[in-house]
């Protein structure tokens, strides 16, 4: 093994929240590594022989070279291994070992071609292959910027989009709000809004008002004016009837331009049928509609001036249904008498914010559902209702800046310190481009020195002089840079596009049953056999974390049985923080400041700077914090006196006992802080804490957070302990093959396993109430997480494989959870970040690939930069310490300065 490999081995040994101990203990039991980090991240290799490029042709990479041609460990009821056997089927397999040349040829055309495979798909291609995605990507999102879309996201709202499923609407690669009552009359606040025109405009003014005053009834004359105001909000919208586009409409808009006294801000205008109608659908009266419109047109850009002016194209008709005095309204007609008033308004031309906007989202939205109209003509329920709100999206965004709204709304302003955080970036970047030139021009300086003062020619070392600290430092903070630009243009700059969610059974469990047969077509034998190994746990993390994925990205937190699922899935990362932590306090005792140190930087460097690039509260990541606490909590629970470890125990078995009434003093505390709400909330209400926990200006969201996972944690310390006091008493039978405990008791737990998973999940899918169903799952969730447990541990066979396609997703799991926030979902979470638009599965498998290529690579330079700036050494990480504080402080600085 070369020295750069022994390296690469030794930094991936360690895990993401606290190590594995490589000292002279090498005999005691490994905890598995939780979500919190404590995971062992091995780099892929990007490049070397032959034999290291015929690994797996999965994401797992195996743990060093020389696993890469070993057979796996015989199973105890298989052959010697003195005696040949046929080649096995499972990758890796040596090829040496087959009874016959048929098999020996087709395990050598399987490994060749495995090898031709791995040398062209591998990590370090496919993110140079997302790199370039990402490139082209957005330079076609900037010219389409520059040249076609105008007004951008205002446009698409009102010229283009589709059904996503029974009345919900999706704008063109835009999201749009549901806006309620209070949101509308604050937006709308002192403000004149006034439809123009036919019975379907009516029709839009009795639905736009209903969304500011629900209880709103349609009364009055259909042929005349209606108005209505609200004296509370200072607001005012008219109706004013105008079924044709004459003289008449226009001496309208002239009066509403003149008046001295109120001028509308906002004009909705539109009409065609009635001219259709009187006129028997004559062609004469589509020449005078032509004139007409000439007309009525500077008239409306004169009103454009002061205010917004929109004029509502024909929504198409069903001549079924249409009655014998409207047969003559054709959608042939209304398609004709639609193109004049476009051209003649300019709908095509929008150079200028004074130009009157032409809507024909109407005309699709009705195209859909016009079937539905109760004569063929007036426009049914859910067409109305959605025409305005796309009118209340066009109108109000800008202003209230919802997150789940993102039509018509303006990229937010640079903070002083996004602004900062952008300098910082682009000085590192250029400092690392500097001290490699430097490098590389000394190297090569030195190198031709040698040659010449030796006056013969020498061949070009093949070894490249290994990276500096610095280099290595100033590197992974180039590439974080250029990530965090990505980062930003994503979900803060309006350079791409988002879309809103929506909720289908099978955009939820089609995907679900995807994942689920690629995980158990890479499945690979466990290194080690004991309950819940390494792999196991990883396989663990990574199959829940894909399905918390798919759970986001699909919206199906509306559908409460999955809901209550994915909240146990939640829990259960809880519990391997809890069973994690535990086992490694409980079993190497290091309570140091190096393992606290590392394990903080790990969990919270991305959050960090995500906090500072994106202007988020540290609570918005809520499960870093959340995570971030537990550990705190487990420190403390096994740092103070008595230290009771599981070598001071073996001395004295009375320790344990202690170490009960620790954890039971410990229990006393979560429930007296789930049960206080008033207490928690003034205890993470002082400050600095309030700074860390604080969203929306109060600690509710985080008193929320925790309460609902309260006692998964310290089920997982429970379940650690236990299980530890077991194996050192030589009670469970963890050898390969084995069954966890003897025949009868392995038969009758698992039978009581699966009848509790089983009824935990009936109980959760029966759920009706949320809110009540949250109130039982802290004590519940055990319940199914302990049966998972025992099903996959109690058969042998279980524990001895394990999927590498989880377990791959599993060691980067804690960066997949953060990075979604922002590149692969977007507003917050809130939508669908969309780069290919108009094809959404398209964009979903590329959004996908590249946001875990950026996770993956975030992982490794966290793991690169938590060698620099945690260093083991005492002295050298004090100083980092007080570097780290004075950074801190100077953040809450500049905040508090930005806030005022």
């Amino acid at each position: 093994m070369s020295v750069d490999e022994h390296k690469e081995d030794m930094r991936g040994s360690m895990s993401r929240s606290g190590s594995r101990d490589t000292g002279s203990e090498g005999h005691t039991p490994e905890p598995p590594s939780p979500i919190s980090g404590s995971r062992g991240t091995k780099k892929w290799r990007e490049g070397g022989s032959e034999e290291e490029q015929s690994a797996l042709l999965t994401f797992e990479e195996p743990a060093s070279s020389s696993s890469l041609t070993a057979d796996p460990p015989p199973h105890p009821s298989s052959s010697p291994p003195s005696q040949p056997q046929c080649c096995p089927s499972a990758p890796g397999s040596s090829i040496a070992r087959c009874c016959h040349g048929g098999a020996k040829m087709a395990a050598l055309a399987y490994n060749m071609g495995k090898r031709e495979i791995n040398q062209h798909f591998s990590v370090r291609n496919a993110k140079a292959l997302s790199l370039v995605a990402v490139l082209l990507i957005s330079v076609c999102h900037a010219v389409s910027w520059g040249y076609f879309r105008g007004e951008g996201t205002c446009e698409y709202l009102i010229s283009s989009g589709r059904f996503l499923g029974e009345n919900v609407w999706q704008p063109y690669s835009c999201m749009m709000h549901k806006y309620k009552s209070g949101e509308a009359k604050s937006c709308l606040a002192e403000q004149y809004v006034t439809f123009v025109g036919d019975s379907r405009i009516r029709q839009l003014f009795y639905a736009f008002v209903k969304i500011l005053t629900p209880q709103y009834k349609e009364e009055g004359n259909k042929h005349e004016n209606i108005y209505f105001e609200d004296k509370a909000a200072a607001l005012k919208i008219d109706f004013l009837w105008y079924p044709e586009v004459n003289n008449s409409m226009k001496q309208a808009f002239q009066s509403l331009s003149e008046n001295a006294m109120e001028k509308p801000t906002k004009v909705i205008a539109g009409a065609a049928t009635w001219s259709i109608k009187i006129n028997n659908g004559s062609r004469e009266s589509l020449a005078q509609y032509k004139v007409n419109m000439t007309a009525v047109a500077p008239v409306l850009e004169k009103l454009a001036e002061v205010g917004d002016v929109y004029w509502f194209l024909q929504d198409p008709v069903y001549e079924p249904l249409l009655s014998e005095s409207r047969k003559m309204i054709t959608n042939h007609r209304i398609d004709a008498y639609n193109d004049i008033a476009a051209r003649i308004l300019n709908g095509t031309i929008r150079k200028s914010q004074n130009k009157v906007k032409i809507v024909s989202v109407s005309r699709l939205i009705s195209e859909e559902i016009m079937s539905k109209s109760l004569d063929g003509l007036h426009l049914p329920e859910p067409s109305k209702d959605i025409s305005a709100m796309v009118l209340m999206n066009a109108f109000c965004n800008k202003i209230v800046n919802p997150i789940d709204g993102s039509c018509c709304q303006p990229s937010p302003s640079l903070t002083i310190i996004q602004k900062l955080a952008a300098c910082f970036f682009i000085f590192v970047t250029i400092a690392f481009v500097s001290v490699t030139v430097i490098q590389r021009n000394k190297h090569r300086r030195n190198k031709l020195c040698n040659d010449i003062e030796s006056g013969e020619e020498k061949k070009p070392a093949t070894a490249t002089p290994a990276a500096s600290s610095l280099e290595i430092l100033l590197l992974s903070l180039s590439k974080l840079g250029l990530i965090m630009a990505y980062f930003y243009f994503c979900d803060r700059a309006n350079l791409y596009m988002k879309e809103n969610k929506f909720y289908t059974h099978s955009s939820f469990f089609i995907p679900i049953i995807y994942i689920l047969v690629l995980g158990v077509f890479y499945n690979e034998n466990t290194k080690e056999t004991k309950l819940l190994n390494r792999e196991q746990t990883d396989e663990w993390k990574g199959w829940m974390q894909l399905v918390i994925l798919i759970y986001h990205i699909s919206g199906a937190s509306s559908f409460l049985p999955v809901y209550m699922h994915v909240r146990v899935l939640v829990a259960a990362y809880l519990f391997q923080t809890g069973y994690g932590h535990f086992s490694y306090f409980w079993l190497k005792g290091d309570f140091g400041i190096y393992r606290i140190s590392q394990v903080l930087f790990r969990l919270n460097f991305l959050v960090v700077v995500l906090c500072i690039v994106m202007d988020r509260p540290y609570q918005f990541y809520y499960f870093v914090p959340l995570v971030t606490f537990w550990f705190m909590f487990i420190y403390v629970t096994m740092a103070v006196w008595p230290q009771i470890l599981q070598k001071t125990a073996i001395a004295n078995r009375l320790w344990n006992v202690g170490l009960m009434l620790k954890l039971s003093f410990a229990l006393l505390c979560i429930v007296f802080l789930s049960y206080s709400q008033g207490a928690f909330e003034n205890l993470f209400s002082l400050w600095p804490l309030s700074k860390l926990f604080e969203l929306n200006g109060n600690v509710y969201e985080w008193w929320f957070r925790w309460k609902l996972d309260r006692f998964a944690v310290f089920h997982g310390m429970l379940f650690a302990f236990i299980y530890l006091l077991l194996q050192k008493h030589q009670m469970l039978f963890e050898g390969k093959g084995e069954a966890l405990f003897s025949t009868k008791v392995s038969s009758v737990l698992l039978f009581f396993s699966v009848v509790s998973f089983f009824t935990y999940s009936i109980w959760a899918s029966s759920c009706k109430n949320k809110s009540e169903c949250n109130e039982m799952h802290p004590s519940v969730s055990v319940v199914q997480i302990l049966a998972f447990v025992l099903v996959r541990n109690i058969p042998g066979y279980a524990r001895s494989v394990y999927s590498s396609f989880f377990a791959w997703f599993g060691k980067i799991s804690l960066e997949l959870f953060i990075c979604q926030y922002h590149i692969w979902l977007a507003a917050d979470t809130k939508g669908i970040l969309v780069l290919v638009p108009g094809s959404p599965m398209l964009n979903i498998i590329i959004s996908t690939f590249i946001f875990v290529c950026v996770a993956h690579e975030i992982s490794h330079i966290t793991n690169d930069l938590a060698q620099i700036v945690v260093p083991k050494e005492s002295s050298a990480l004090t100083k980092r310490l007080l570097c780290i504080a004075g950074f801190f402080c100077l953040l809450l600085m500049l905040s508090a300065l930005q806030n005022t």
